[in-house]
């Protein structure tokens, strides 16, 4: 019996050597499976929409970070719906800071429009900046990330093959307190490590929310934003249309830092559980396969059940072991994360954090978002809590 529990635990060893496997991969030669049509000078003329909403920390470094790209020609659009928000601010000191006289390359602009296309806020926000767009390919780019003057470049290069609808990037998480630690050590060495599995396993058909670059033309075909205007995981629709109509989605080399401002642990649940629900809804069989992958905790598990014995502490061993080197691997190698190289600790606690949350996520899709009590629906819709019946 305790031989046959230890069998139980294997296959979240499988699953890191695995992840082990597609990080190095990846970091070693990131387009290899694409059999790309490169263009060393492709440099179409880019609009970049940018979200904005309330104030991020460092905000002004991020939005600056944006302005000194080393390309010959762009746009930047900022949209907001709030003629209150105090971001306004720092974009009118943007617009200020970097004047076409002394950069005529790009072209910066406010969008406040307070129309709604759906529950989802950023998409409107998208959805009301596209008129203003010049330019034929787009990217969606989070108001809490900074990238360094080669980003655009870099981003746009899978584009030049007709083949690919979609591009998007791996992020670096960059904290600020225990709170955001705890998150971002999840983050670089989880979450990320299983985008990497789905990358080599069968190329992503999906986006992160950080960055996507995609031409007008695709956006169109997938229905536009008004298409995802409802949907909580508006960077998974993106990708998952685009990859339905037959093109690539492509996981670009480029690496983002990503400011996150988590304040509280209550904060950090709300984060992680509409992350999770997000998930849960639009990849149910995918999801409910995590608990296989935890092994952190289904070792802890076995090891109680056999009441400490030989093979429960291999057992135990085995899976700590594997998922540490994956961590590593991840987080360390690949990403350059410094938080993760200095809190590669936390890993057992955040894997046991995020089983609890796995647990609890199957109970219940209410969630709250930026002041609103919300409810994910079966189809992964967004919808006010006093629309749905419990």
């Amino acid at each position: 019996m305790d031989f046959l529990g230890l069998i139980f635990c294997l296959p979240a060893t499988v699953y890191a050597c695995y992840g082990i496997y597609a990080a190095i991969a990846f970091f070693k030669n990131p387009y290899g499976k694409y059999a790309l049509i490169q263009k060393l000078d492709y440099l179409p003329p880019i609009t970049i929409l940018k979200p904005v909403c309330g104030l991020d920390p460092e905000i002004y470094l991020n939005f600056a970070s944006f302005c000194t790209q080393n390309y010959p020609k762009y746009q930047l659009i900022f949209a907001v719906s709030d003629p209150n928000d105090p971001v306004i601010a720092v974009v009118k000191q943007i617009i200020h800071d970097f004047p076409s006289v002394d950069f005529p390359h790009l072209d910066i602009e406010l969008v406040q429009n307070d129309r709604l296309i759906g529950t989802n806020y950023k998409i409107s926000n998208l959805a009301n900046a596209l008129p203003m767009a010049k330019y034929e390919t787009l990217v969606l780019a989070d108001s809490d990330v900074r990238v360094d003057p080669e980003y655009l470049q870099t981003l746009v290069q899978p584009l030049a093959d007709p083949r690919v609808g979609a591009v998007t990037c791996l992020y670096r998480p960059i904290m600020n307190g225990w709170v955001a630690t705890l998150e971002a050590v999840g983050i670089s060495t989880d979450y990320l490590s299983s985008v990497l599995v789905a990358n080599q396993l069968e190329g992503i058909k999906f986006a992160l929310g950080t960055t996507i670059a995609i031409k007008k033309t695709v956006l169109a075909e997938i229905g536009g934003f008004e298409a995802i205007a409802a949907y909580l995981a508006d960077d998974y629709q993106i990708g998952y249309l685009t990859s339905q109509l037959g093109y690539k989605v492509v996981l670009s080399h480029y690496i983002i830092d990503h400011f996150i401002s988590t304040n509280n642990f209550p904060e950090l649940l709300d984060r992680q559980l509409r992350w999770a629900y997000c998930t849960k809804v639009s990849r149910p069989w995918g999801y409910l396969g995590l608990f296989f992958t935890q092994g952190i905790a289904t070792s802890l598990i076995f090891l109680l059940i056999s009441g400490g014995s030989g093979w429960g502490w291999v057992g135990l061993a085995i899976a700590w072991i594997s998922r540490m080197i994956l961590a590593w691997v991840v987080a360390v190698w690949g990403l350059k994360d410094r938080t993760a190289s200095k809190f590669l600790w936390l890993v057992p606690i955040r894997d046991l954090l995020s089983f609890g949350i796995w647990l609890y996520s199957w109970f219940s899709n209410s969630m709250n978002w930026r002041g609103r009590r919300l409810k994910l629906s079966d189809s992964g819709k967004l919808v006010l809590n006093d629309d749905l019946n419990d």
